[in-house]
């Protein structure tokens, strides 16, 4: 078997162009648009935490908790409504990444991004001054409609104006500023919950303004890719934009291999039909396996319900708040090594070890919560060390996630679609993505019930299939002009059955002899 997911060596193009301080600061205003999620995961389990709103929302998940705490800890909060509140914006957001392919092509990825941010806007508004359990979810809806903007443009966004050199870097500021949104909500929850009188759990979710006034801002004042122009017709633009981005004239090549692609794409008649051609089975693939994937490792397990996993496993609810603080900043700070690594390492080194690291904790942490809390869940007093031993292993479990699966989850995606089939295929990864959150969120309390320590062994075991996935069928796409990337297929030892050198002759580009055999739907 030739090298597993390998490239052949010399095939890509190297255009010219720096990374210049107007695409660092474009990138890093785009990525914002990452906070929103982030700062959604975050405070959303935290406010479930605090005794306020559970006793104005959900009385009977607090009448249960205070009864009797010497019961089964592990279904305390097993609660459809509760988890309603949670994962209804997840449903929300797979709605309306559907919509968003349309609006991201037709209109461009600027647009997409300013309708997220006035969404989610007007959710966090309804959120902080919410009365009733009704207004909540509708919030938290618009807040789902929002995030689906944002995630479906924000990662094309990223991937189409860096350089091919720089590219995982900068699409990783994405998932940065997802974890810095994390981390915020998880410090405001941790302080909010502290004010005398019980309305902290409205700053928290009112909170989400300020995320949602910065990408709509940042929306109004970025720049469009030369990708997207060229989609609309604004060549010259396009071009000039191009060699602002680069920062040098020669881009010729570059601009002639944009273009290309962009004619091929207009042919293309039915975006979502051409998906199911034999020749987009990779792309397909991975644009539906890489999200199921990556919610199946169990992160947003630990991210949306940290404070009450913590407080199931013994901790008050105050050290339950500081402990999702502690493995925010854990969080943070593994993203910055895969912002290091990624253009270095690759994209699948990055993948694999962090999948044996994750399989690792999930396997010592189901075996800590299995000694302590047994079938069940009383536990008796928990000693100290115990506490940090779970806290450890959670958060190397978290670095883990953060320089793997979490940034490459969104990067990958991101560059490997044509251009012709990029947005409908990026609305079929967000949405993927989405339906596994609201699923995994939902029934997640039920499983923790149910499964007990065993769910975390539950995840353990996608996770080695994951890794098993990925060492077989993901190529390396390190160093690739993102319109360059049909070589990867090609060389590939399963997927190049499924292309052929018609399909992409000059490596990226979808073009056939004289264009011939394009417009194939």
């Amino acid at each position: 078997m030739p090298a597993v997911g390998g490239i052949g060596p010399g095939t890509s193009k190297a255009y010219p162009g720096n990374l210049t301080p107007f695409v660092t600061v474009t990138c890093i205003v785009a990525a914002m648009g990452g906070l929103i999620f982030g700062y959604d995961i975050g405070i959303s389990g935290g406010v479930t935490t605090m005794t306020p709103f559970l006793k104005k929302f959900f009385r009977s998940v607090w009448e249960k908790k205070e009864a009797d705490k010497s019961k089964n800890q592990y279904c305390q909060y097993d609660s459809q409504t509760l988890t309603m509140f949670t994962s209804s914006l997840y449903l929300a957001a797979l709605l309306s990444s559907i919509v968003a392919s349309t609006v991201t092509r037709r209109l461009g990825r600027k647009l997409s991004m300013l309708f997220g941010g006035l969404l989610f806007f007007a959710g966090a508004l309804i959120n902080g001054f919410a009365k009733a359990v009704w207004m909540l979810i509708v919030g938290r809806l618009l807040l789902g409609f929002g995030i689906g903007f944002a995630n479906q443009s924000v990662p094309l966004y990223l991937s189409e104006m860096a350089p091919y050199r720089f590219r995982g870097a900068l699409n990783i500021g994405f998932q940065l500023s997802i974890t810095i949104g994390i981390l915020i909500a998880n410090v405001l929850n941790y302080f909010f919950a502290k004010i005398k009188g019980g309305w902290g759990w409205r700053l928290s979710l009112g909170g989400a303004m300020v995320p949602a006034l910065i990408i709509t801002i940042g929306s109004l004042v970025l720049p469009d890719t030369p990708n997207s122009m060229i989609e609309r017709g604004q060549t010259e633009e396009a071009k000039a934009k191009l060699k602002r981005i680069r920062g040098v004239d020669d881009v010729e090549e570059e601009f002639r291999d944009l273009v290309a692609a962009s004619e091929t794409s207009k042919l293309i008649e039915h975006p979502w039909r051409n998906l199911l051609q034999r020749k987009y089975r990779p792309h397909l693939t991975m644009a539906i396996l890489i999200p199921f994937f990556q919610q199946l490792t169990g992160i947003n397990v630990i991210m949306f319900y940290a404070p009450v996993l913590f407080s199931t496993i013994g901790f008050k609810d105050d050290n339950a708040l500081m402990s999702a603080v502690i493995t925010g900043v854990v969080n943070v700070g593994a993203t910055v090594v895969s912002i290091y690594g990624v253009d270095k390492w690759g994209r699948r080194f990055l993948f694999l070890e962090g999948g044996v690291q994750m399989l690792i904790c999930q396997a010592v942490v189901a075996a800590c919560i299995g000694a302590k809390f047994g079938i069940n869940g009383n536990p008796g007093d928990l000693p100290k060390w115990y506490a940090v031993v779970v806290v450890l292993f959670i958060c190397i479990y978290v670095a883990g996630f953060a320089w793997s699966w979490g940034p490459l989850g969104w990067l990958v995606p991101s560059e490997i679609f044509p251009l012709e089939i990029r947005s409908a295929a990026q609305s079929i990864n967000v949405s993927v993505n989405m339906l596994f959150t609201f699923a995994v969120a939902q029934v997640f309390l039920t499983m923790l019930c149910h499964l007990k320590f065993g769910l975390f062994l539950f995840f353990a075991f996608f996770v080695l299939i994951m890794s098993v996935f990925v060492y077989y069928f993901l190529p390396e796409t390190k160093g690739i002009p993102i319109e360059e990337m049909g070589q990867v297929w090609k060389t590939h030892w399963y997927w190049s059955r499924f292309v052929e050198d018609v399909d992409y002759p000059n490596g990226g580009m979808e073009m056939g002899k004289g264009g011939q055999g394009v417009k194939d739907v």
